[in-house]
């Protein structure tokens, strides 16, 4: 298959729409697929241009294999709506037009949490007369409205309609929970036109590993028990909670945070840490992908939390799998939903309801208390993370996109 995929996120950025494309195609690669990715200049969360690349009008590269086309876009950090919704219209347009000069493909896939991304990948399969997925990785924008970043208005029901639109005039739609799969039915878009092909995990790369001594010396993390967030700090994270808990914590010498990465909430989680002298708290900047198993084996336990939102309860952090795969314990402070049940069921973590301090903080002094109730939970992730390796979901996508072409030739 000559497979064409449009995504705003691509490496070196290491979120988890750029992960999980990145993994699955370069499999489809080693399958005998020809894939192009469509994407920006690497910029995200900060809005700042990763060194090395420029914000060209085109710029084509190659990556394991994949060929991969950079067009210029107008570039802002995560946050603020209207500065984002210009990035994400620049890139729609810049995205078809650049679509418009590669070889007609024989399907044409795109992502989505927002979805003009996803606009830009329908337009130019109809001009290039070619079948159309939507990956759907988010309900958006149900997730602005979770976040309070907009209220009902206008501009949201503009953004529903194209929602709508997308889920209506896609051949497939590959969604990345169940819960998506019965929203979707709910709405009334067929069964047979929706796939579920949960995130997981590179095995290869996220084992358990020993702690990175020269991480624990450089971000003062030696203690009995480190207590780590990874991942982008957004709006639906809730991490002054977490830090409610730290401060909660400050009592307790043998317990540690930490905070690696970097998003629209950064800036705040940093100014709190300093305001409220949570000394028993480190931050680790945004690191590259390749570092990442190192920055996991700092953690005794991982915090995974989300807003108590009921559309948080349809999503599962994609930073649940590479936990269970390093063997890191996780504490989920989530809604109720397909994430504690998978958590629950596998044995890797405990639940606590969500934007609770007082409990979190709680779990934390039990489970420093029970290194054995620990130990437990850092065997089972791995067991569990071979039911999600990247390789299988690549492999099931990839069925999904050959049929699809099948049945459109």
């Amino acid at each position: 298959m000559r497979i064409l995929f449009f995504s705003d996120n691509f490496p070196p950025e290491v979120n988890a729409p750029a992960t999980r494309l990145s993994e699955h195609a370069i499999r489809w690669v080693r399958h005998g697929h020809q894939v192009t990715v469509i994407t920006t200049a690497p910029n995200f969360p900060e809005g700042k241009i990763y060194p090395g690349y420029r914000n060209h009008w085109r710029q084509i590269e190659k990556f394991h294999g994949i060929r991969v086309v950079r067009v210029k876009t107008y570039i802002s950090a995560n946050e603020g709506f209207f500065a984002r919704t210009i990035d994400y219209l620049s890139f729609m347009v810049m995205g078809f037009l650049m679509g418009l000069f590669e070889k007609r493909p024989d399907i044409v896939v795109a992502t989505s949490p927002q979805f003009f991304c996803a606009l830009g990948g329908w337009a130019l399969a109809v001009v290039k007369r070619r079948p159309f997925v939507l990956e759907l990785r988010d309900l958006w924008p149900a997730s602005i409205l979770a976040v309070g970043a907009m209220r009902r208005g206008p501009t949201i029901r503009a953004l529903e309609k194209i929602e709508e639109f997308l889920y209506r005039h896609s051949d497939a739609i590959v969604c990345v929970t169940e819960s998506f799969r019965a929203e979707l039915m709910r709405r009334g878009i067929p069964s047979h036109q929706i796939q579920v092909i949960l995130n997981g995990v590179e095995l290869g790369q996220y084992r358990p590993c020993p702690r990175d001594p020269a991480l624990v010396q450089e971000f003062d993390l030696e203690a009995p028990l480190i207590v780590g967030y990874i991942g982008t700090h957004g709006m639906a994270h809730a991490l002054v909670k977490v830090l409610d808990a730290a401060e909660e914590l400050l009592d307790q010498p043998e317990i540690r945070f930490f905070f690696a990465g970097a998003g629209a909430e950064r800036l705040l989680v940093e100014r709190q840490v300093v305001e409220r002298r949570l000394v028993n708290v480190r931050l680790i900047p945004r690191q590259p992908k390749e570092r990442m198993p190192a920055v996991w084996s700092l953690c005794n336990l991982v915090v995974v939390p989300l807003r108590n939102h009921p559309v948080f309860s349809t999503v599962i952090p994609s930073k649940i799998f590479e936990a269970m795969a390093m063997g890191v314990p996780i504490l989920a402070s989530l809604p109720e939903g397909e994430a504690t049940a998978l958590i629950r069921q596998s044995g890797a973590g405990i639940c606590v309801p969500p934007e609770n301090p007082a409990l979190l903080a709680d779990q934390i002094r039990c489970l420093a208390r029970d290194p054995d109730r620990l130990a437990v939970m850092r065997k089972a992730g791995p067991q569990a993370a071979n039911q999600y390796s990247r390789e299988a979901l690549g492999l099931k996508m990839e069925q999904v996109l050959a049929q699809v072409v099948r049945d459109h030739s």
